[in-house]
């Protein structure tokens, strides 16, 4: 699938000019909004896009054209409820499972099973492909793009035209570490006989296939493995890419019979006005899921059940939003996780073993792995310097993954039993990949150079397995970034110090008063904070009053309690950096200063007393 967030891009009315929109969603669901933030949806009766009416949940038209003023009862930002986005999702992607003889499809996208992490289905991963790329147009949009040109970003060697990387084929080569040989015969182009705004609601596969078949094109030289089906099947029509129905990019099962040759999946993106289109990003994405049964690794919305998106891997994989990245010209690289996935790795190298490793950008061929004591979680590194394919990531250096083959990108809460297939370990700490902030990544996602400690069970980001245990994994001495990048592995922790001070304030807490009480630890270590345990002891008669806030010496605020339960007596309990988020939030913070409690009640009646607290923090220096 081929994910949009926010991007703005430009539509056509049947019945007026062309309007910018932005987007967010994919092939199977979408939602529109104009540039004043109202949701819109296409009105076909009158070929206009209109203001988006709810009714019990679902986007109706309200007749009312979006450049016009809004009706009174709309609203911007309008959403459908969860259970009409589900319905309309699974329907949608219902038309990409396989059908079940001779292979057998999972009901989801999750993955679960026998494919270990894969989409199940037919896979053609190596050897000699020839795919079959058809190029169509419509009676009123034509494309100055030549079969030639097609070819040549598909098969060319040493192919830079137009700014882009390399030709499909050189993209796939290299990914593969020369295993999918893959290049397309382009024929076309096809004249179908209806205008564009016809094919987003109506099908052009069969019409356009059985034109060439009709032109007396052989469908088995496009069945490597003498199985009567197509490897691959692509359909590139004339025009911008058309963000609706059946004209967005995508990747569904085409069931259609030739003689002793069948179609199976099939892939359908833009071929651009004129040559100055043409980019490999979108291309190379539809047949990762095509030809290797690569999952999307990003956050559909809503089956999982929280209707809320993440944005997966971002902009650093080929099948997240990397195919995005320099308007498609540049994609990411197939993450380590997914290439190891379909055996691209020949050389596998094991980092349990303590010692001093090194990374080469580019080696794709070479799968770097920390195990754990569970066969399908493990963690995984990769150069990813901004050289290369990288060079239009958001952030360089480091890359590390936590894999699990029964995850699922759509499950970004973290929990033991829910959470990403393949996450990246964001240095910073913050998780805006999994909030969906950012658009798919950062400047503090990768880790740079670090003489100390970069990763271990007590940092944040920590490299904890998902059922909460140490995993053993420690990262230090990352040097400095570049074509090599090396790091050292194992227990390091020796380097980490440990301070503890205890305060005893017995300090009544004002009734009812936003002042509150402030009591202050005062720490002469210097050092960077790793870890930090809060130890308190209140007396109080309803906790469901009161607030309590710890403020780093720089000032940074961590909520540790916030007027929860209720009518509940005396707040003694402990708070840790390894379950508590807002203080893991705190990693990175210098030590030494005064650290400050503050006790607030916010409700009258109930009184309290802050007895004592103490302080303890993990930090190098």
């Amino acid at each position: 699938m081929s994910a949009i967030f926010g991007e703005t891009l430009t539509f056509e009315q049947e019945n007026g000019p062309d309007v910018k929109l932005v987007v967010f969603g994919d092939e199977s669901y979408a939602r529109y909004e104009n540039e004043d933030g109202y949701t819109v949806v296409y009105d076909s009766d009158l070929g206009l896009y209109c203001y988006a009416d709810l009714i019990n949940g679902e986007f109706v038209s309200s007749g009312v054209s979006q450049i016009e003023s809004p009706p009174a009862r709309v609203r911007r930002h309008f959403k459908e409820s969860g259970e009409v986005r589900n319905a309309k999702f699974e329907a949608r992607h219902a038309l990409m499972i396989p059908p079940p003889d001779p292979y057998r499809a999972p009901d989801t996208m999750r993955t679960l099973g026998p494919s270990k992490g894969l989409l199940e289905g037919r896979r053609v991963i190596e050897g000699k492909v020839n795919g079959l790329t058809i190029l169509v147009q419509f009676q009123d949009v034509k494309s100055t793009v030549t079969a030639e040109e097609v070819s040549d970003i598909l098969n060319g060697q040493d192919y830079s035209e137009n700014g882009n990387f390399c030709s499909v084929r050189e993209y796939y080569l290299k990914m593969s570490n020369g295993k999918l040989d893959y290049t397309n015969e382009v024929v076309g182009p096809i004249t179908l006989s209806h205008n564009r705004q016809y094919y987003v609601q109506h099908q052009l596969f069969k019409e356009a296939l059985d034109a060439v078949v009709n032109r007396g094109i052989d469908l088995a030289q496009f069945d490597s493995r003498g199985e009567g089906i197509i490897d691959a099947l692509s359909f590139l029509y004339a025009g911008q890419t058309q963000y609706r129905d059946w004209l967005w990019p995508h990747n569904f099962v085409l069931d259609l019979q030739y003689g002793d040759i069948r179609t199976y999946f099939y892939m359908i993106s833009s071929l651009g006005r004129t040559k100055s289109d043409l980019s490999i990003g979108t291309f190379c994405h539809e047949n990762g899921h095509m030809l290797c049964r690569f999952p999307d690794l990003y956050d559909y919305g809503g089956r999982d059940g929280d209707f809320e998106e993440s944005a997966g891997l971002g902009h650093y994989c080929l099948m997240s939003s990397g195919n995005h990245n320099n308007r498609g010209r540049t994609p990411s690289p197939i993450c380590a996780y997914l290439r190891n996935l379909v055996g691209w790795c020949d050389n596998k190298v094991v980092l349990n073993k303590p010692g001093k490793y090194q990374i080469t950008h580019g080696d794709y061929g070479t799968a770097i792995v920390f195990e754990t004591c569970y066969f399908n979680e493990y963690f995984l590194v990769e150069n990813r310097s901004k050289l290369d394919l990288d060079e239009h990531i958001p952030s360089s250096g480091l890359a590390v993954y936590h894999c699990d083959i029964f995850g699922s990108n759509e499950w970004q809460g973290g929990t033991p039993r829910r959470h990403y297939q393949c996450g990246l370990l964001q240095a910073d700490g913050h998780l805006d990949l999994e909030k969906n902030r950012g658009r798919g990544g950062d400047p503090g996602d990768m880790f740079g150079r670090e003489d100390g400690i970069a990763l271990s069970h007590s940092t944040n980001p920590h490299s904890r397995q998902w059922d909460g245990s140490d995993s053993g994994l420690i990262i230090s001495k990352i040097s400095e970034l570049g074509e090599v990048i090396s790091f050292v592995v194992g227990p390091a922790e020796a380097t980490v110090k440990v301070v503890s001070k205890e305060s005893f304030p017995k300090l009544d807490i004002p009734d009812d008063d936003p002042t509150g009480v402030r009591n202050a630890i005062a720490i002469d270590e210097e050092g960077t904070m790793r870890k930090v345990t809060v130890d308190v002891d209140i007396s109080h008669t309803y906790i469901g009053d009161l607030r309590v806030e710890l403020f780093t010496p720089a000032g940074k605020q961590a909520i540790l309690h916030n007027r929860t339960g209720f009518g509940q007596d005396n707040l003694i309990k402990t708070y840790d950096s390894g379950f508590t988020v807002a203080l893991a939030d705190l990693a990175g913070q210098s030590i030494k200063g005064n650290w400050i409690l503050q006790v607030t009640d916010l409700e009258g009646r109930d009184i309290g007393k802050l007895n004592k607290w103490s302080l303890e923090l993990a930090y190098s220096g």
